[in-house]
């Protein structure tokens, strides 16, 4: 029995659906922005910084981190790093701050930016280290080593950390001298900032340690809480963080945030989080 169907009819009804369903379908839109560079800034020969610009429709909390990246050569994906942001919820540009790996599959390039070049940027900050992970208190403690110091930038020059706290101390770990990225920014540049800078004369305190090499202070930031000598420096009272008071913040390298974790809660003080905050935070994302 012959078919009555007509070949030519289906194949032409097939082809005009597959057009008709291919227009229709809609694009899957990239998960990422593409910014231009606007500056780097070379500190040492392991330490940069660089701003791009900053999308219209990018928003993101104080202290957050994103997904920074460099387009892919031949069709080759991107590769892509957690990054936090170093300008403030509130800034035009955005900052980041970042070290150099000779061998890094991503910082190897990186680091060869020029300003106009175009770096991938992540549509969805994220993170706890934000105001919003703690509770109020009276005094601020930002711990930060190495590169760690990135979120500070943004979170001491946020006005939410002059009217939720009465002093702010940034503390900065590195292992020499010329790795205190920003020392001149927390020492008088920020004192000159639109928002915070006549909060930051009287209620920020900068306290730069050293491990390697001669310094005005140094050692690590375990011993010199420990020995009660950072309470000390500071001219406050008591050898100890007051669970009742203060509020600390941490981020650097795993066995750094580890080690201060402990410590820290040793003094009572209690881990928080978005969804509960609490007396001291730290990134769950770069510990593991």
């Amino acid at each position: 029995m012959r078919s009555s169907i007509d070949p030519l009819r289906v194949a032409r009804k097939f082809n005009t659906m597959s057009t008709a369903d291919l227009q229709a379908a809609p694009v899957k839109a990239s998960p990422f922005f593409e910014e231009k560079v606007l500056w780097v800034k070379h500190w040492t020969d392991r330490l940069f910084s660089f701003a791009i610009t900053r999308p219209e429709s990018f928003r993101f909390r104080s202290g957050e981190f994103v997904m920074i990246g460099l387009p892919g050569v031949d069709g080759a994906k991107p590769i892509l790093r957690a990054y936090s942001v170093a300008s403030p919820s509130w800034a035009e540009e955005l900052e980041f701050f970042s070290i150099k790996v000779e061998d890094g599959p991503l910082t190897s390039k990186l680091q060869l930016i020029q300003e106009g070049d175009t770096v991938l940027l992540g549509k969805k900050p994220t993170g706890t280290l934000v105001l919003d992970a703690l509770k109020g208190g009276k005094r601020l403690f930002l711990f930060g080593t190495g590169t760690g110091l990135a979120p500070w930038l943004a979170v001491a020059r946020d006005p939410d950390a002059y009217s939720r706290f009465e002093q702010v101390y940034v503390c900065h770990g590195v292992r020499e001298i010329a790795e205190l990225a920003y020392r001149d920014f927390f020492t008088a540049g920020i004192h000159d900032d639109p928002l915070v800078g006549e909060e930051a004369k009287t209620r920020l305190h900068y306290y730069p340690t050293v491990t390697r090499e001669p310094f005005e202070r140094q050692g690590r930031f375990t011993d010199l809480i420990a020995s009660g000598q950072l309470f000390r420096d500071l001219g406050l009272a008591g050898e100890k963080f007051n669970p009742d008071e203060d509020r600390i913040m941490l981020c650097g390298s795993m066995d750094f945030i580890k080690d201060m974790g402990a410590l820290v809660e040793t003094h009572g003080m209690v881990e928080g989080s978005n969804a509960e905050p609490g007396d001291y935070v730290l990134e769950r994302a770069f510990v593991g």
